[in-house]
Parts: structure tokens; C-alpha cells; sequence
């Protein structure tokens, strides 16, 4: 089991965020959804400027056993996506916290942060799901 990065905030459908100094959040999908998902082949990303609902789908992220849908943690704009996915989707696999990011978003109003999990609520979920 990997070590769940303290910085970061949790949804129950795995992915995270990470407020970032400018007012965005980096959004991506946590190490054990690449996990369980196995080997990336492929991440449909969104458009920069796209408007994201919270709890709504805004990327793909597929591999060669299934391919599922990522849920924006927050209502907002997306300011930037990870291009680099397109040629190397296995990156979330191998750095799912660091260089594995799948888009930037731009809060349109504070952050439901009765929503998320923390990561001790989050590691709790997957001990229960694991069980």
C-alpha cells in the first residue's frame, strides 16, 4: 500500500486535489484507482476554457481492462491539462501524485470541502472497499 500524500484532498470516486498558490486546484486520479484500473492506454482530457460541474465527468482515463470516467471535485473552468498524457498515459500509473495530473481547474466559488476526504477518511474507504 503506498502512503496517501497529506496535502491533498479525496473523493469517494478516487480521484484528488490539490489547492494550488494561485487559487487552482490540480486534479487527478489516486494511486489506488490507477491501481485498480491496471495499465493506462489512453485519457481523453477536456478543453482548456471547458466549464466543469462538481461530481460531473470531465476526462476518460482508460487501460486495458476498462475504461472510467474522472468527476471534477469542483465547479469551475479548466485553465490547463496534462498534454503529455496523450503520448504517455502510463504516467498516472507511475507518478499519479506528481507528473500523473490530469487537468487544472479554476474554483467558481469556494471549495465543498465537506465533500472531500481527507486522507485519513480516504485511506478508511479503501480499507472498506478492500474488506
Amino acid at each position: 500500500m503506498s502512503e496517501l500524500p497529506g496535502d491533498l484532498l479525496y473523493t469517494k470516486e478516487h480521484e484528488w486535489l490539490r489547492r494550488e498558490d494561485d487559487g487552482s486546484v490540480s486534479i487527478g486520479i489516486t494511486d489506488h484507482a490507477q491501481s485498480a484500473l491496471g495499465d493506462l492506454v489512453y485519457v481523453e482530457l477536456p478543453e482548456v476554457g471547458q466549464d466543469v460541474e462538481e461530481g460531473g465527468d470531465m476526462a476518460v482515463v482508460e487501460s486495458v481492462k476498462a475504461a472510467s470516467d474522472v468527476y471534477s471535485p469542483v465547479t469551475g473552468t479548466v485553465t490547463e491539462v496534462n498534454e503529455t498524457l496523450a503520448d504517455t498515459p502510463e504516467t498516472i500509473n507511475s507518478d499519479p501524485y506528481g507528473d500523473g495530473w490530469i487537468v487544472k481547474v479554476q474554483p467558481s466559488g469556494d471549495i465543498d470541502e465537506g465533500a472531500l476526504l481527507t486522507p485519513d477518511d480516504y485511506q478508511a474507504l479503501i480499507d472498506e472497499e478492500e474488506a
